[in-house]
């Protein structure tokens, strides 16, 4: 197929304005106030340290797109200043441009990508008196956001590496994709994966009681283990399952409901008749008691929904503690 001239002019000018609406400044911006939120948080909880960063050569600030040519730069930098200071923060305008370097009997000339021997040359000719740079810094724009790269001079040792939108579902995506890797990595190991569950039901009837499971099977659906009762039955020990019966996402939360039971064995009701040779004999609670249970996580947090049925005749709703500390109201 040929198309006319006036077609190939409408379709060019369509595949620029696209590309021109992709730079949204408002996200780039959004984008670069991330990036000091999380430089400064790195900073505080000691993942990066300033002494060992400090004096930095930046090396890149390069928009993506032509609108953003003519405030990229600065905004870029004022970030790095703001996070940094403006002491031992040092801009390198020729790493990004074609560089000539003369020695005796020999001209050299480079363009494209700088490496780290041609930054630590450059910073050489130009820092003077000053200490030599520890770190280069790149911070570009890109399509959703901007990309930081933070890499040691003297061992080129990447310190820091990220790509920064303003939402951080780019970042959210790939650890859930680490965390894939991670489980297909345990699963070939064989390792156990252990959950404590506390329920907490107190509406209409009771029921409190602590699981220890392991999670296992193909896909990771099954969960069997201890539980300890401390009401219906009052004082008990016995064994639980659980199924994983549906995954699914309401935006960008994800639910895995649970469905299973518990069998109890009531202590006192047990000692009882031991001692008294009577095995129908119930002194608190009977024998045996079992749970029916549906279990609702809430998202990627420690906290549920669960229901329970007992064959005591007790019905109720509360809430479920996952995998939480034993004050989990105290951060």
């Amino acid at each position: 197929m040929v198309l006319s001239r006036p077609a190939l002019v409408t379709m060019v000018a369509a595949l620029l304005w696209s590309a021109e609406a992709a730079a949204d400044r408002s996200t780039t911006q959004d984008a670069l106030y991330r990036t000091q939120e999380i430089l400064e948080l790195r900073i505080d909880d000691g993942t990066l340290r300033k002494p060992e960063l400090l004096p930095a050569l930046v090396v890149s600030t390069r928009p993506r797109y032509e609108g953003s040519q003519g405030w990229f730069e600065a905004e870029a930098l004022s970030v790095l200043i703001s996070v940094f200071g403006t002491d031992d923060l040092r801009s390198c305008e020729a790493c990004m441009q074609p560089r000539v370097f003369a020695e005796e009997g020999r001209i050299e000339q480079t363009a494209g990508p700088i490496g780290l021997d041609e930054i630590i040359r450059l910073d050489t000719a130009a820092r003077g008196a000053a200490k030599p740079a520890r770190t280069a810094i790149w911070l570009d724009e890109h399509a959703a956001g901007v990309s930081l790269k933070i890499v040691d001079l003297s061992t080129a040792r990447i310190v820091f590496a990220k790509n920064i939108d303003p939402t951080l579902r780019e970042n959210a995506d790939t650890e859930d994709m680490m965390r894939v890797s991670e489980e297909l990595e345990r699963r070939a190991r064989g390792d156990s994966l252990t959950h404590v569950f506390a329920d907490i039901v107190i509406l209409p009837g009771q029921h409190i009681s602590l699981d220890w499971t392991d999670q296992w099977g193909e896909t990771n659906d099954n969960f069997t283990g201890l539980t300890i009762s401390l009401f219906d039955p009052v004082v008990g020990l016995g064994m639980v399952y659980y199924r994983v019966i549906d995954v699914f996402k309401i935006g960008n939360f994800r639910f895995a409901p649970q469905l299973g039971a518990k069998v109890i064995v009531s202590v006192p009701t047990a000692i009882v008749a031991n001692i008294t040779d009577e095995g129908s004999e119930d002194l608190i609670d009977p024998l045996l008691t079992g749970v029916f249970v549906l279990r609702l996580p809430f998202g990627g947090s420690n906290y549920g929904l669960v229901a329970t049925a007992s064959t005591n005749g007790s019905i109720g709703i509360g809430i479920s503690l996952l995998n939480i500390s034993l004050l989990p109201v105290i951060p």
